[in-house]
């Protein structure tokens, strides 16, 4: 992995890009999204500062467990601005995802445990499904398939008596 030297202080993308492994094309797409941003010198040319191999790390990270990146971007929101975070500062915001990821594991392992029991099936809609349906849930509240989602805008008829 290349080193960058202390003196530098703005990384341009590519030295972003090789020693963060995000692809430059992603790094880009981040800073759309306002997950990293950059400066432009006058030459037009983007420099971010240090910390941004930080912000990169954190992203790539939530990404794999599968942490929104609107979520990703409102965390980010809450770390100082030029400043290296701390590792308090990404404790504080890692412990809020906790549930969140323990929920998933959770889902996770009841997909693992009964995946076998749905394959050749085909309708993911069984009253008692322990994927789709777990405890029947939805059985206790309506009846038919509850897999597609509930519409919340009220249906009126038009003059001619049809239902919109």
């Amino acid at each position: 992995m290349p080193q960058i030297p202390e003196k530098i202080h703005e990384l341009t993308v590519g030295q972003l890009s090789a020693r963060s492994g995000a692809a430059v094309s992603a790094l880009h797409f981040y800073e759309s999204k306002g997950l990293i941003s950059s400066r432009r010198t006058s030459g037009n040319q983007r420099r971010y500062g240090r910390d941004t191999l930080r912000r990169v790390a954190f992203i790539r990270a939530a990404q794999r467990v599968g942490i929104p990146l609107a979520t990703v971007r409102d965390a980010l929101a809450e770390l100082p601005e030029e400043r290296t975070p701390t590792h308090e500062d990404w404790a504080r915001l890692s412990a809020t995802w906790r549930i969140e990821l323990d929920e998933r594991i959770k889902q996770l392992g009841r997909l693992r445990d009964h995946l076998s029991d749905c394959i050749g099936c085909g309708c993911l809609s069984l009253e008692k499904c322990v994927l789709s349906n777990p405890d029947d849930v939805f059985g206790e509240r309506l009846t038919g398939s509850r897999l597609m989602p509930e519409r919340k805008e009220a249906w009126t008829a038009d003059p001619h008596g049809r239902t919109a």
